[in-house]
């Protein structure tokens, strides 16, 4: 898999990358998401691509497996919307694409990275807690802004 950096002809295939593994919810709109972050830090947010036939690279020969939005306030980082294709899950490409932008985050200074995964994804939980992410004994809130219908 190689790793780079999202460009609009992605978009598409970034959002059919995040319903197949179920990170598109009613309250968060995957347009606006992706627009509001090419506002800030789009350098952070990334996507793994593979050939299609595993040959040399030719324009449109690379389907998208992987994504994830990294960002950094000047305090903490934060992750968005990692997503490894089902299809190819278990293969280092969460791992590797973790790595990728954590060291982007690291490199803007920052100090922590941040994430969110709720409790009843255990799965993840364990995927992140390999990867060195520990529970920080702290309670997520959120105030909805704006409407994202």
């Amino acid at each position: 898999m190689k790793i780079r950096a999202y460009e609009e002809k992605d978009k598409a295939s970034v959002i059919v990358l995040w319903r197949e593994c179920g990170l598109v919810t009613p309250q968060n709109n995957p347009d606006k998401d992706i627009e509001r972050k090419l506002n800030v830090d789009a350098d952070l947010f990334l996507v793994g691509v593979k050939n299609i036939d595993d040959g040399a690279v030719e324009k449109g020969n690379e389907i998208i497996v992987a994504s994830v939005m990294g960002g950094y306030e000047g305090h903490r980082g934060w992750i968005n919307y990692l997503a490894v294709s089902p299809n190819h899950q278990r293969k280092g490409y969460g791992q590797a694409i973790m790595k990728a932008v954590e060291s982007r985050i690291q490199a803007k200074g920052c100090p922590k990275i941040n994430l969110q995964v709720r409790h009843t994804n255990q799965a993840v939980i364990a995927f992140y807690a390999a990867l060195g992410y520990g529970d920080d004994n702290v309670v997520g809130l959120g105030k909805r802004l704006e409407n994202d219908d």
